[in-house]
């Protein structure tokens, strides 16, 4: 726990450094363009494709009656909209965490590790193609995950706890990954995940929930999306200070928990030695002299 909140501070404090700050422009830029372009290019055909579904259930239909009838017609209107952004969200969050771990988080490992580990010994246990494929599977499993559990965010109680868990364990998984790349060695990291996975996973858990930030924009309904435009660079801005906090969180703490695995590592490694070369002193003492009888004392005065 010492361990988590260290971290935790040391992140937020790195999160003001000028490197950070401009790191961060990049992947709001290109997901900033990648988000308008397609939302200029298929807006309204994916309007056109939601609302032929909704039609589609009778269910729906009945809503739509029943809101006509107590004088909320208007927000047919949106549901549609609010629709397709609500399904661009997830996706919008995990481009936004792969944009963030393929351009931040290298160089801000790179950067804690230069200002807080310089002696720390770099292994190269991982690879950006590895990272790739790492990121790519994880993501797919986490997409798999939110889908399969659509239907229990309809309980009240789920919907706080299943997506930040989602996203929780993938980024611990991608952020963990990236963080002890260039310094682990692949045996290292392994038993780092397997002595660690509880706190990696709190961290990555607290990352997802802060991460539900944005939310409070998409909340704001019929003027969300009025404003489109302009709140979803700005979600997408939220996301990868997240992120990239998320990111700076994970690097000191991996960073300090290798440091102290390898000294607890070196220390065992030198026991047997230091117990050898003990043994090796207590038999090469001389052994102790015998004391005198007091008849041999006698026998050579006389």
């Amino acid at each position: 726990m010492n361990t988590m909140l260290d971290s935790f501070w040391r992140a937020v404090m790195y999160c003001l450094h000028p490197r950070v700050i401009v790191l961060s422009i990049l992947p709001v830029v290109i997901m900033g363009v990648l988000s308008l372009t397609l939302g200029y290019l298929y807006w309204e055909s994916a309007l056109v494709a939601v609302r032929a579904s909704l039609e589609s259930y009778e269910l729906v239909n009945a809503m739509v009656h029943w809101l006509d009838g107590i004088g909320l017609g208007s927000l047919r209107l949106v549901l549609a909209p609010a629709l397709v952004l609500f399904l661009a969200i997830p996706v919008i969050v995990v481009v936004t965490l792969l944009l963030v771990a393929v351009f931040m988080t290298p160089s801000m490992v790179a950067l804690v590790a230069s200002r807080r580990f310089p002696q720390l010994e770099r292994k190269k246990g991982g690879s950006m193609l590895a990272s790739i494929v790492w990121s790519l599977g994880s993501t797919l499993l986490a997409i798999v995950a939110l889908v399969a559990t659509v239907p229990l965010w309809l309980v009240p109680p789920l919907i706080l706890i299943l997506p930040p868990l989602i996203w929780g364990w993938l980024t611990y998984r991608v952020m963990s990954y990236d963080a002890l790349a260039d310094h682990a060695s692949g045996e290292e990291r392994e038993q780092l995940f397997r002595e660690n996975r509880l706190p990696l996973l709190g961290i990555g858990v607290l990352s997802g929930y802060l991460g539900a930030a944005p939310s409070l924009l998409w909340a704001s309904g019929a003027m969300f999306i009025a404003m489109a435009p302009i709140l979803v660079p700005l979600a997408i801005w939220i996301y990868t200070l997240v992120f990239a906090f998320s990111s700076l969180w994970f690097a000191h703490y991996c960073l300090a928990a290798l440091e102290q695995l390898r000294k607890r590592n070196s220390a065992f490694a030198q026991a047997p030695y230091a117990q050898a070369a003990t043994e090796l002193i207590v038999d090469e003492s001389p052994p102790p002299m015998a004391p005198r009888s007091a008849g041999g004392s006698s026998d050579s005065l006389a």
